[in-house]
């Protein structure tokens, strides 16, 4: 196995918390080291993501690519009628 660089990160978690994580640990047959850097990457990856969709959302704005809040709600409110009207559009 390659020797990746790593650095020890620490942080004051809940008692009740870290006894799920112990748990957990056992269920998998992990370390508790392989739990947290589980989960501590999927949070940063989730972290990026919203990151990037803001960044795209914001852009869209700049861009004036959006739909008036006003015109969706008409739509949405004409949904339970007999005359629903079409989907706005950007």
């Amino acid at each position: 196995m390659a020797n990746v660089a790593s650095k020890v990160l620490t942080a004051h978690i809940p008692l009740t918390l870290a006894e799920k994580v112990d748990k957990i640990a056992v269920r998998l047959e992990r370390s508790r080291g392989w739990i947290m850097k589980q989960a501590l990457a999927d949070w940063v990856n989730q972290e990026e993501v919203r990151n990037r969709l803001t960044q795209e959302a914001l852009s869209d704005v700049d861009a004036e690519k959006f739909i008036d809040h006003q015109e969706v709600q008409a739509w949405a409110d004409s949904l339970s009628t007999d005359s629903p009207l079409s989907p706005p559009h950007s």
